[in-house]
């Protein structure tokens, strides 16, 4: 298997190819979305280090909530009802 090749799909799922830039659909895309207007919109940093600080700091107090990451990076078109 070559890096450009996905191994073969089970016949229980459906790949779905993603539009070349379709951010909307990205749950990162989300997450940053949130973070930069919830929790990095009213800084004023002096310094590059100042900056990662802030970040780091988001994506700490962000990974220790699980029920806001589920409900930023759950889509119902992704769930599996059986």
């Amino acid at each position: 298997m070559t890096s450009d090749k996905w191994s073969p799909e089970p016949g229980n799922i459906v790949l779905i190819p993603l539009p070349p830039y379709s951010p909307e659909l990205s749950a990162m895309e989300n997450v940053w979305d949130y973070l930069r207007a919830n929790k990095l919109s009213a800084g004023v940093w002096d310094s590059y280090d100042e900056i990662l600080n802030a970040c780091c700091e988001a994506w700490n107090w962000f990974a220790h909530d699980p029920d806001r990451i589920r409900s930023i990076g759950t889509r119902e078109w992704t769930t599996v009802n059986l």
